[in-house]
Order: C-alpha cells, then sequence, then structure tokens
C-alpha cells in the first residue's frame, strides 16, 4: 500500500490511497480542484483518473468536495460518503453519479482496501475521517477535526503511518488578521487541529508500529512547515525533516505504508 497528495490545505485536498493486492485498486479521498486541475495534478503523481477506482468522501466542505461529482461524472466512478454529508449538498448534486453511503464505524471494502470511516468533531453535517488496511498495514487519516477524542485515539492506535493535521499555531491565530468570529471557529471544539493538539494527539497513540507521519491541511497564514515539524518532532524525539509536510500546491509524492 502506498500513498500520496494532490494537495492539502483550505484551497483544496485530495489524498490518492493504493492498494497492490490480488485486488489491487486506486482511491481518491476528497477533491477539492477544478476538473483540469485535478487532471493535473493526477498527471504529476503518473496517474490518469480513469484509473481510480473509487472516491471517498469526509465532508462536504468546499476544499474537500467542489470537485468529487465532475470528476465523478466524467470518469464514470462511484461515489461513498456519509447520508449526513450527502444531505448538506445542494440538490441535484449528485445526479448521474453512483452514490453509496457509508457509516461511521462500519467498515467497507472497495476491492483490496479495507475503508473505515470514522466520526470527528467538526462543524459539518457528518463529517468521518479514514483508516485504510490492506490487511497487514493501516494508513490511517486524521484533518478537519476539532480536537481530540478517545474515539479518535483508539482508531489511530497502531497505525503504520499517520496523516495528521497541524493546521495552525495558536499564537499565529490569535494575532492574525482574522476575523474573531472565524479566530473562534478555527480554533475551537469543532474546528480544526492546532500544532500542540495534534502533538498531543501523537503523544497519546499507540506508536509501536508508526514509520511514517505527514503533517497535513496547513494554514498559509497562521502556521509554517518549520512549526509543524518541531511540535510532531518533538514527540517522536526525531529530527523536524524526518516528519514530512504535506504542500497545498505540491502535496506530496508516493509514500509507502
Amino acid at each position: 500500500m502506498r500513498f500520496a497528495s494532490l494537495g492539502s490545505g483550505s484551497e483544496g485536498n485530495g489524498l490518492v490511497v493504493e492498494g497492490n493486492g490480488a485486488r489491487p485498486c486506486r482511491i481518491l479521498l476528497d477533491c477539492g480542484f477544478t476538473l483540469k486541475e485535478t487532471e493535473r495534478r493526477m498527471a504529476r503523481l503518473g496517474l490518469a483518473p480513469q484509473t481510480l477506482t473509487a472516491l471517498v468522501v469526509t465532508h462536504e466542505h468546499g476544499d474537500h468536495i467542489s470537485g468529487v461529482f465532475k470528476l465523478a461524472r466524467r470518469y464514470q466512478l462511484p461515489v461513498w460518503m456519509t447520508f449526513g454529508t450527502a444531505r448538506g449538498l445542494e440538490p441535484g448534486t449528485t445526479e448521474g453519479v453512483e452514490l453509496n453511503y457509508c457509516e461511521p464505524g462500519r467498515a467497507f471494502a472497495i476491492k483490496g482496501l479495507e475503508v473505515l470511516p470514522y466520526a470527528v468533531p467538526h462543524d459539518a453535517r457528518e463529517p468521518v475521517q479514514y483508516v485504510f488496511s490492506d490487511g497487514a498495514r493501516r494508513l490511517a487519516v486524521l484533518t478537519d477535526a476539532g480536537s481530540p477524542t478517545t474515539h479518535i485515539i483508539g482508531m489511530l492506535d497502531g497505525c503504520h503511518a499517520l496523516v495528521l493535521e497541524c493546521n495552525h499555531d495558536p499564537e499565529l491565530l490569535r494575532d492574525s488578521s482574522y476575523p474573531p468570529s472565524l479566530k473562534l471557529r478555527i480554533g475551537g471544539a469543532f474546528g480544526h487541529l492546532a500544532n500542540d493538539v495534534a502533538a498531543e494527539i501523537l503523544s497519546r497513540i499507540d506508536r509501536k508500529h508508526l514509520s511514517c507521519i505527514v503533517a497535513a491541511h496547513l494554514s498559509r497564514t497562521n502556521n509554517t512547515p518549520a512549526l509543524a515539524r518541531a511540535a510532531l518532532a518533538g514527540v517522536l524525539g526525531c529530527a523536524g525533516d524526518e516528519v514530512l509536510v504535506a504542500d497545498q500546491e505540491r502535496g506530496w509524492d508516493w509514500t509507502p505504508v
């Protein structure tokens, strides 16, 4: 199993997860880019959209879902999301798309990959994040969550690779030019994970199998790669450059789980 990012941040998100077992498949988690931009970013990874097996969605915010249905219609790809996420869409959005519903806590299979959605606190209708497994190794993804929960910690325990949101530095957010209401939303219990909260989550999970971590969904305004790396490296006891950072423009290249 391996994974790569098309880009990560408030201007668009997309994560490709690939399983190469007896039943190979390629899943795109979220798509917050235009069709043309998605095709361009996939080509950068050596991929063509028609080689995707399915699209899986975390929630209905535009930076995660704006490109999902155009891509699905163009290439006849099935889409999975929670019922609540679907209810949060404009009427007609899913027309012409094979739409499948998933439930938090109930795993489902897409060819050779097991996909496990789990509930997270975020200001959306029924947001989830996912753990992917090929039966031998597990990739966990946690972005767009406002606060750690015992359930989240349990879902991340024992993963081999982790994509973890480090959205903002609390001081940079506090001193930013954002309006107070936006600061409260981002820093609130249903907003986004700060660097120190991401580090807290990392410190609480079972890391005995963890060999790869990626800091993701960084704010351009209220964070820096150096701050995100330092927060996570401090928990891991490693050099900062051992922590990968997802870029809004370039994402990151193929990484084995």
